[in-house]
C-alpha cells in the first residue's frame, strides 16, 4: 500500500501513460499517428488516417 496519496497518484498516472502509448495506432500507409476509429459498413470497426485519408479495418 502506498505511503501517501501522492505515491498513489504517481502510480495511477504511470498506468494511464503506459496504456496510452501501448494502444496508439499508426497509419500503415504514411506512418502518421493521427488515426480515427470509425464504425464500419457492417457494424465492424475501421480506422481512418486523418493525415492522408487511408482507411483500413
Amino acid at each position: 500500500m502506498p505511503g501517501s496519496i501522492l505515491e498513489e497518484v504517481d502510480h495511477l498516472l504511470g498506468a494511464v501513460s503506459t496504456r496510452r502509448t501501448s494502444t496508439r495506432l499508426s497509419c500503415p500507409s504514411c506512418g502518421s499517428a493521427h488515426v480515427a476509429q470509425v464504425l464500419g459498413d457492417n457494424g465492424g470497426i475501421s480506422y481512418v488516417c486523418t493525415a492522408c485519408g487511408h482507411s483500413w479495418s
